[in-house]
């Protein structure tokens, strides 16, 4: 079990109820939409942002960056924090037919993929500041993942490698990875998605 401090955030019963299974931590389900006229659950969840401050984990789909985004309003920046699951197509077993978007929600990620993603969002030793780096907006314009034609794609290959979801925004994708990995770490993962976009390119098929 994964002890975490901070109060878990999560849409439905289901995920809840998977996410127990990994942590030993107070797990909040927002009912889904529910969430956005239930003022009592809003009040409960303020107060334990307020003194455990909050991990939002929900689906990398429109609704549940929707739910997110609803959160976020409702809390100072400093009481939250975001981890975000990869976008994994598949469906869920207890589902007749996979989402709208066809991508796997919390529930239906594997627990080590989870177990991974919280580990890092909560459960790890942060690095020390004098040790760390960050990654700044200055890097994503220098390494081409913002204010060029080319930005979007390059950012949708990143974000592919580093197992996040591609609907991320610049800013979102800022604090995700200056949370996840180094500054030498992606350094590293620009390097190697350089070396395979020129094998690629000596692969493609000439005309």
């Amino acid at each position: 079990m994964i002890k975490i401090t901070k109060a878990v955030i999560v849409e439905g019963k289901y995920d809840k109820i998977k996410l127990s299974s990994l942590l030993d931590a107070i797990i909040i389900d927002t009912e889904g939409f529910g969430i956005f006229k239930d003022k009592e659950k809003q009040r409960l969840i303020m107060r334990l942002a307020e003194k455990y401050g909050l991990l939002v984990l929900t689906d990398s789909d429109a609704a549940g960056f929707k739910i997110r985004s609803f959160i976020g309003g409702c809390v100072p920046p400093g009481q939250i924090c975001h981890a975000y699951i990869p976008d994994i197509f598949g469906k869920e077993k207890r589902k007749p037919r996979p989402s709208k978007e066809g991508k796997l929600g919390v529930e239906g990620v594997e627990a080590e993929v989870l177990r991974g993603i919280l580990e890092r969002c909560g459960a790890a030793p942060a690095p020390s500041v004098e040790q760390r780096r960050e990654i700044t907006f200055a890097d994503l314009y220098a390494d081409g993942l913002s204010g060029s034609a080319l930005s979007k794609q390059v950012r949708a290959a990143f974000l592919k490698k580093a197992g996040l979801p591609a609907r991320l925004s610049i800013k979102s994708m800022y604090q995700v990875i200056n949370s996840l990995m180094t500054y030498q770490e992606y350094k590293q993962m620009l390097e190697e998605l350089k070396k395979e976009a020129v094998h690629d390119d000596e692969n493609r098929p000439r005309l």
